[in-house]
C-alpha cells in the first residue's frame, strides 16, 4: 500500500502539484487588488474622454447643421427663438411653461437622432436640479446675443456674410444653468452683458458657459471648427441658489465689447 502522504504527492497534494500557503495567497489577492486599484482611475479618465470627444463631436453637429440652415435660407443663420417664445433652436412647445419638443426646433430638419440635439454624457454625470425650466439643448447654448439674434432685434439672426471674424465668433459652447439642487440644461450662451439695440452694452449676464471637460469648455465657432477652451471668468451665485464657480460656469475670452460673442468686431480684437 502505498503511503497516503507519497499518494498525495511532495507538496501534500494530489497529482503532486505543490499548493499555496496561506501567506501565498494573500500575496496573490494584495497583487490583484493593487493591480485593480491602479487600473480604475485610467479606465474612468479614458471613459470621460471618450465621452468628451462625443460631446465635442455633438458641438460640430450643431454647428455644421446652423451652417446648412443658413445656405438654405439666403446666407442667414437659424433663429435662437421667435416673438412667443414658443419655437427656439432646439424645439418648440405649446405653451409657456410647458415641455419643449426637441424634434420640432429650427435646427431639427438638419439633425440626425429625430432631429433633437444629442446630449452631452458628461454634462449627465453632474447632479440634475429636479425644477429645471428648460429641456431639449443637449447641454449646449447658441449665441443668441449675436448670431441667433442681433443687437437689432433678438428674433432676426445674423447673415453669415456679416460676421467679421468667422475663426473666432462664438457660434455655440457647452453649456448649464446651476440651481440650489444641481444643473439643468441651457440652450443660450450668454455674453458678458446684454446688448441694446445700437450695439452699446448694458447690464452684466449670468454666466452659462459650462468649463466641464477638465476645466475646459467645448467652443462650436462660425468657421465650423470646434475647441477646448479655459474660463477667464467665473460667475457667483445667482437667484436661484446656484454656484456658478462650485460647477465651473462662466464666461471665455476676451471681455471687451463683448469679446468674441460679438460677430461684427473687428479681426484680431
Amino acid at each position: 500500500m502505498i503511503p497516503r502522504s507519497r499518494w498525495r504527492g511532495e507538496g501534500g497534494t494530489a497529482g503532486g502539484r505543490p499548493g499555496l500557503s496561506l501567506l501565498e495567497l494573500m500575496v496573490v489577492m494584495l497583487v490583484g487588488f493593487t493591480l485593480v486599484a491602479l487600473i480604475m482611475p485610467v479606465l474612468a479618465l479614458v471613459r470621460r474622454q471618450a465621452m468628451s470627444a462625443q460631446s465635442a463631436g455633438n458641438l460640430r453637429s450643431l454647428v455644421g447643421a446652423n451652417l446648412l440652415y443658413a445656405n438654405d435660407h439666403g446666407g442667414q443663420f437659424c433663429p435662437a427663438q421667435d416673438p412667443s417664445n414658443l419655437h427656439r433652436w432646439h424645439g418648440s412647445r405649446t405653451a409657456i411653461g410647458a415641455p419643449f419638443d426637441p424634434t420640432k426646433g429650427y435646427l431639427s430638419p438638419y439633425l440626425e437622432d429625430g432631429g433633437q440635439a444629442r446630449i452631452c454624457l458628461v454634462f449627465e454625470t453632474y447632479p440634475q436640479s429636479a425644477t429645471t425650466f428648460e429641456q431639449g439643448s443637449g447641454g449646449y447654448g447658441y449665441n443668441a446675443a449675436y448670431i441667433g439674434g442681433t443687437p437689432e432685434s433678438p428674433f432676426v439672426p445674423e447673415l453669415v456674410s456679416r460676421v467679421r471674424d468667422p475663426a473666432r465668433t462664438i457660434m455655440f459652447t457647452d453649456t448649464a444653468f446651476p440651481r440650489s439642487d444641481g444643473l439643468q440644461e441651457y440652450p443660450f450662451c450668454e455674453p458678458f452683458a446684454a446688448v441694446n439695440p445700437d450695439g452699446s452694452l448694458s447690464g452684466g449676464l449670468e454666466p452659462s458657459v459650462h468649463f466641464r471637460h477638465g476645466g475646459l469648455a467645448h467652443v462650436g465657432w462660425c468657421d465650423g471648427s470646434v475647441t477646448a477652451e479655459p474660463p477667464s471668468q467665473l460667475g457667483g451665485v445667482n437667484i436661484y441658489g446656484g454656484d456658478a464657480q462650485e460647477y465651473l460656469i462662466g464666461w471665455v475670452g476676451p471681455s471687451a465689447n463683448n469679446g468674441w460673442w460679438n460677430a461684427r468686431r473687428e479681426p484680431g480684437q
